[in-house]
C-alpha cells in the first residue's frame, strides 16, 4: 500500500524551531521529487518547497525562504522540511507529496502521493 505519513507537527512559540517528517511506505522516494504544501485556516494550499529526485534541486516560497530547509534521506525512505524562526503566520497543516517526475515544482496537480497532514501552531 503507498502511504506518506508526515510526522512532527506539534505547537512552537514564535522563533522556535520544528523538523518535519515524511516517511514513505510501498514505494520507494529514489526517484520522485518531494513537495511540502501547507493550508492555513481560510486559505488555500500552498506549495511551499520541493527537492528533485536526483541532483538536489530546491524550490522555497518567498514566505519561507531562508527559514527553511528541505533535505532527504533515500536510504531512510523519508524526506524532511526543517522550519526555524517560525512565526505565527507559519500556523497550518503541512502536508508532503510526492511527484514521479522526479522535477522540481509546486504545482499540486504534478503530484502523485500525498500524505494526510500534521498541524502545526506557532504561538506564544
Amino acid at each position: 500500500q503507498v502511504q506518506l505519513v508526515e510526522s512532527g507537527g506539534g505547537l512552537v512559540q514564535p522563533g522556535g524551531s520544528l523538523r518535519l517528517s515524511c516517511a514513505a511506505s510501498g514505494f520507494t522516494l529514489d526517484d520522485y521529487a518531494i513537495g511540502w504544501f501547507r493550508q492555513a485556516p481560510g486559505k488555500e494550499r500552498e506549495g511551499i518547497s520541493c527537492i528533485s529526485s536526483s541532483d538536489g534541486s530546491t524550490y522555497y516560497a518567498d514566505s519561507v525562504k531562508g527559514r527553511f530547509t528541505v533535505s532527504r534521506d533515500n536510504a531512510k525512505n523519508t524526506a524532511y522540511l526543517q522550519m526555524n524562526s517560525l512565526n505565527p503566520e507559519d500556523t497550518a497543516v503541512y502536508y508532503c507529496a510526492a511527484d514521479r517526475s522526479g522535477y522540481v515544482n509546486y504545482r499540486e496537480y504534478e503530484f502523485d502521493y500525498w500524505g494526510r497532514g500534521t498541524q502545526v501552531t506557532v504561538s506564544s
